[in-house]
């Protein structure tokens, strides 16, 4: 049995004769923990007044505000068949560098002199116009031939009538002085008859009378007949400028329908012109489109279609090509409730993948290896996801991000917010409230004006 070492009356000797009790680990040393745990306490009470600085994190990837900056794919426009590869995947072009040469597959185009036959039907088109519009001119000509003979022979019948009418009037003017005298001999030929029956003049004086009687008589019907035959020339000649005039107005008529033919043949040709250098632009560009070039500088990648003489669809994508010239940025999708936080410059600590980098959340300044970055845009539609789309820029004044990025690079953003204290963050968070909305000093002095 072990002697007890807790004898009240000698403990002193009970130390002394048992070595063992010398043995025991840190048996007089005396316990810190209780000042640990004060110091400990007064501490985090001191650390509950540090700022802390409100912030939103959120994930996020690497893209770029240009869209020309974004991988793009490279088409084609015509349909074809691979005829030759120029590139392969991986190589770095440059705008204009040639990318795949096509053969053509339609039947419509398959002549080779397509281009030169389209443009010698356009010639042809062109001189058939040109011959139309001549023909048109000498139509133009020829009916302002015709207007000016006419007007001269209606000149000439309107002389002539004129000149029937004077006529018509002298032979009224005969006619009525050949019955004036035809009066004036009746009446002598009827005072001598009875002077005759009465015995005063004799039979030779009565004949006298008749004869001057018949002359005066057949006279008047001269005139008569003259005076006919002039009405009836008159209305010969009015006859005949009618004619003249039908015969004029037809050859006219006949001119001008035969301008108006070439006209509409003019205006047909035109189109038929514009319808021949439409195909022959349409037939000139596609000749250029055989040879599919880079639209701008940048590495090509996902080939489509890998062998020669394969065929491509028309809109088909033939490879897609990633620029090299690219002022990236960075997309993140922040929840509904923290989207009124954010602002178009705000600043935002940004961390990207396969990057080392010390955080502290709350205490940006005391940080390593994360990039400075601002706000460029928030859009107003929601994502698919249920969250908001933001794009961030490189901020300037600040450590440029490493060149090594590359599109689609995963990354993390820290939108910082207001600074408050330790204790009232944690009050947030254990309340489930979001961060404190404010604005910025310049908002507040513009709005309170």
């Amino acid at each position: 049995m072990i002697p007890h070492i807790t004898n009240q009356k000698h403990p002193d000797v009970a130390e002394q004769h048992l070595k063992s009790y010398d043995t025991i680990f840190m048996v007089h040393h005396r316990s810190k923990i209780r000042r640990w745990f004060y110091a400990a306490l007064i501490s985090s009470f001191f650390m509950l007044f540090l700022p802390w600085t409100q912030n939103i994190r959120a994930p996020g990837a690497v893209t770029t505000l240009m869209q020309e900056h974004r991988p793009q794919e490279i088409p084609t426009i015509i349909p074809g068949r691979v005829l030759k590869w120029h590139v392969r995947e991986g190589d770095i072009v440059r705008q204009g560098d040639t990318i795949v040469q096509l053969a053509e597959i339609k039947d419509d185009y398959l002549d080779p002199n397509l281009v030169a036959r389209t443009r010698e039907q356009l010639e042809a088109k062109r001189m058939s116009v040109e011959s139309y519009r001549s023909k048109s001119g000498t139509a133009g000509q020829q009916i302002a031939a015709l207007r000016e003979a006419m007007d001269l022979k209606m000149l000439d019948m309107a002389n002539k009538i004129r000149q029937q009418q004077l006529k018509i009037r002298s032979d009224s003017m005969d006619l009525l002085a050949a019955g004036n005298d035809l009066e004036i001999k009746t009446a002598q030929y009827r005072r001598q008859k009875v002077m005759y029956d009465s015995g005063v003049v004799s039979l030779v004086q009565l004949e006298q009378r008749n004869q001057a009687y018949q002359e005066s008589m057949a006279k008047r019907t001269s005139a008569e007949i003259k005076l006919t035959n002039a009405r009836q020339e008159y209305l010969r000649l009015q006859l005949e400028r009618n004619g003249e005039l039908q015969q004029y107005l037809e050859k006219i008529s006949k001119a001008e329908g035969d301008r108006y033919q070439a006209l509409s043949q003019v205006q047909s040709g035109t189109g038929e012109i514009a319808k021949l250098e439409n195909q022959f632009s349409n037939y000139t560009i596609r000749n250029g489109l055989y040879t599919v070039l880079a639209p701008q500088d940048g590495q090509v990648v996902k080939a489509k279609k890998a062998g020669i003489g394969e065929i491509l669809k028309e809109g088909e994508m033939i490879a897609e090509i990633v620029p090299t010239r690219v002022d990236y940025a960075i997309e993140m999708f922040v929840r509904p409730v923290d989207l009124p936080l954010l602002t178009i410059g705000q600043k935002v600590r940004l961390l990207f993948d396969g990057f080392p980098a010390i955080v502290f959340s709350g205490w940006p300044a005391a940080s390593y290896g994360t990039f400075g970055g601002e706000v460029a845009a928030i859009e107003s539609n929601v994502s698919a996801n249920g969250k908001f789309r933001i794009l961030i820029r490189e901020a300037t004044g600040e450590k440029p991000w490493p060149r090594q990025l590359m599109m689609g690079t995963g990354a993390k953003g820290i939108a910082l917010l207001k600074d408050v204290p330790v204790w009232y963050e944690l009050w947030r968070n254990i309340n489930g409230f979001p961060p404190d909305f404010y604005q910025t000093p310049e908002k507040e002095k513009s709005k309170g004006k």
